[in-house]
């Protein structure tokens, strides 16, 4: 048992590496509300903003991010449906893409809901993470009821990462453009 999770670990440090792009070590500074806000504005120019963070559109869908700087936790959340009707295997179905499909955004249910989310510590967030995490975040929520992808990379095999990935190609290249 040990050898196989030991060999998945790898598996996924291996598809991580080559899918996500190499950029050269610069120290990057801390992320805040401000610095957040350009990384945004970059994203969608009517980006707007609000006490606790921003409101945006990438492909033709809406996101809320949402900030405490001072719990140092950021959150980016688009609402996909609501629980009520959902069966036993669809729940298992949006589990299992927590596990190897979603990546680093994850579907979550809250006040009846079910939501595509990315959760970061905010301090910490560098602005390629932050990208390719709402990126994601769109990804499986476009993707609900179909491949319930992230789209950058597949931890263990996928069907349809690559289709989905050219988001966060794009979305990673207007950033470049800061």
């Amino acid at each position: 048992m040990k050898q196989s999770l030991k060999a998945i670990a790898l598996a996924a440090a291996i598809l991580t590496a080559k899918a996500l792009p190499v950029h050269a070590q610069e120290a990057e500074p801390p992320m805040d509300m401000d610095r957040m806000g350009e990384i945004l504005r970059a994203l969608d120019p009517d980006t707007t903003a609000f006490p606790s963070g921003f409101e945006l559109t990438l492909a033709d869908v809406p996101i809320m991010v949402v900030a405490d700087p001072v719990a140092d936790r950021m959150r980016a959340m688009i609402p996909i449906r609501s629980v009520a009707g959902m069966s036993g295997a669809e729940l298992g179905r949006v589990l299992q893409a927590n596990f190897d499909t979603a990546l680093d955004a994850r579907y979550a249910v809250a006040n009846g809901r079910l939501w595509a989310v990315f959760i970061h510590p905010l301090s910490p967030l560098e602005q390629d993470q932050l990208i390719s995490g709402i990126g994601q975040t769109v990804n499986i929520a476009l993707s609900y009821g179909d491949t319930y992808s992230g789209g950058a990379v597949v931890f263990g095999g996928g069907d349809t990462a690559r289709a989905q990935r050219a988001l966060i190609d794009e979305l990673l290249r207007r950033g470049q453009e800061l």
